[in-house]
This record gives C-alpha cells, structure tokens and sequence, in this order.
C-alpha cells in the first residue's frame, strides 16, 4: 500500500482544517483539534495522521484489489 500524500492542514485558532491536493477534506474543532496538534507536535507522520482522521486510510479492498488480476 503506498504511503498517504497531498494532505495539508491550517490551524485557525482551535479549528483545523485539512485539505487535500487543495481541496477541503475535514474540520477539527475542540478536543479532537487539540489531540491533532499535540500528536503533530509530538512528530507523529502528518500525512499519515491527516489520511486516518479524514477517513481516506484503508477502505478494507486492498485484499481483494490486490488479488485481482489487472494487479498480479
């Protein structure tokens, strides 16, 4: 599986906003904001972060996407 891309996000005072490839993928407000920048400032892969928290991280077919015979 290749590694998350594209995603950026902007701080505007206790509400995030993370896009991707510029285009508006997420809003985090409150805590769930605050858990976002501490575990960004604790050096965790931003990407990687910002793919799971907008629900663009493994939709459960990379099995079966891999199995299927376009991809051997």
């Amino acid at each position: 599986m290749g590694t998350p891309e594209g995603f950026a996000y902007r701080d505007e005072g206790g509400t995030v906003t993370i896009t991707h490839h510029g285009r508006p993928a997420g809003t985090l407000r409150g805590a769930a904001a605050a858990r976002f920048l501490a575990a960004v400032a604790r050096g965790d892969d931003q990407q990687l972060l910002m793919a799971r928290v907008t629900g663009n991280y493994k939709h459960g077919n990379e099995r079966r996407a891999r199995e299927h015979p376009r991809n051997r």
